[in-house]
């Protein structure tokens, strides 16, 4: 590799265009083994939607993007074998290919087999955009009819979703939404943030517009801001001043210290005490003298977790379901040690054929594919182990 890499920092313009192309080529072709092994896969399964979170774990990939890798894996080894070989001469990319599979999915399978036909000589050369409007194109030409039917299906797919970013942000984005309410929605934005983009005002209209649509979100027309529930997980050494400790908001990640006390310090902002070990920083317990036991238990396992548990679930456990990781009609308790945090649908996972789940005395779970492979999930400690005691305050 050294060698390969020394003689890549000696190529010219030309020759360094030339071998990235090659690479691309390359990679494109690795990419229709990846596919051919996945769709065998799926095969095995019976198509089973399980796959796409084994294939989330062994590919170490985020859920949406190993649905998306399955369901091409599927429509290239058995609807589109011309789209599949563009791959093999290295002439269209996976990211492509995906596109395609995407674009045909609604169709019959003859009717994908008369696009994949069509689009063989139209995406050699193509981006990943033109590729989409040139397989939805031919996709509504093949069936006219459908195509309208499909437009009535991604309307009812509409849906919020929540992307967390770096640096203490994030994203939120109305999913497949009515074009014309989109389109309305923008222009009422757009319209308010413009009138406050005054003489004094130093915010960008970028950031008036999304200042104004969340406040539209959290409060209305003239309503009432609703409280919203938030879970910040901060060392009290942090809290105070002492040390600048990154926290953790639950279902983001970690925030700088500065940003968690500006949070903490809002005027609705309810704190409560977590005790952990000082050893292995686990919560073990909520600090409060008294409480109902089934709803104290409950937001005790909540608090400990964070976040689902299945490695790459970033579902807020506040929004999860509390399960056994023994079955109860197995011999499994109701007791934190053998509760654990799922959102719904990894909950439904557990239960499929050949997944089984083990919860450790430390609270690491080690979930096990039908493949035989095993992955660990632990809740991160609240704070670096300790060996020393904390400074007085």
């Amino acid at each position: 590799m050294k060698e390969v890499n020394a003689a890549l920092d000696s190529l010219e313009d030309k020759d360094a265009v030339a071998a990235a192309v090659a690479a691309s080529e390359g990679i494109a072709r690795l990419e229709a083994v990846r596919f051919r092994a996945l769709g065998q896969l799926s095969r095995h399964r019976g198509g089973a939607s399980s796959v796409a979170q084994e294939v989330a774990f062994e590919l170490s990939v985020v859920d949406g993007h190993a649905a998306g890798l399955v369901a091409t894996a599927e429509a290239l080894t058995t609807r589109l074998p011309r789209t599949l070989g563009l791959l093999d001469r290295g002439l269209v990319g996976g990211y492509g290919a995906m596109k395609v599979a995407s674009a045909t999915a609604w169709l019959s399978d003859e009717d994908a087999r008369a696009v994949d036909e069509v689009l063989e000589d139209r995406l050699p050369g193509r981006n990943s955009e033109q590729i989409r409007k040139a397989a939805n194109h031919a996709a509504m030409m093949a069936d006219r009819d459908g195509a309208t039917k499909r437009v009535e299906r991604g309307r009812a797919g509409r849906r919020l979703s929540l992307r967390q970013g770096e640096t203490g942000v994030a994203s939120i984005e109305v999913e497949d939404g009515p074009v014309e309410k989109v389109a309305a929605a923008y222009t009422r934005i757009d319209r308010e943030a413009r009138a406050l983009k005054t003489g004094g005002e130093a915010r960008t209209l970028d950031q008036l517009r999304a200042d104004v649509a969340l406040d539209l979100l959290l409060g209305g027309q003239g309503g009432k801001s609703e409280r919203s529930e938030l879970f910040l997980y901060m060392d009290l050494n942090t809290y105070l001043g002492l040390n600048d400790d990154p926290a953790e908001l639950a279902g983001h990640g970690h925030i700088p210290a500065a940003l968690a006390r500006h949070i903490a310090d809002g005027p609705d902002t309810v704190l409560r005490r977590i005790v952990t070990d000082p050893l292995s920083g686990q919560v073990l317990d909520l600090g409060r003298d008294r409480y109902r036991p089934t709803a104290g238990l409950g937001e005790f396992v909540r608090v400990r977790d964070r976040e689902c548990r299945r490695p790459g679930c970033h579902r807020v456990a506040q929004a999860c379901d509390l399960d056994h990781s023994l079955p109860w009609q197995f011999g499994g308790h109701t007791a934190d040690i053998e509760l654990v945090s799922f959102c719904r649908r990894d909950h439904r996972l557990k239960d499929e054929p050949g997944w089984n789940y083990h919860l450790g005395s430390d609270g690491t779970l080690t979930i096990t594919t039908p493949t035989g492979h095993s992955c660990e999930s632990t809740p991160p400690p609240l704070h670096e182990p300790r060996t020393e005691e904390p400074p007085p305050f």
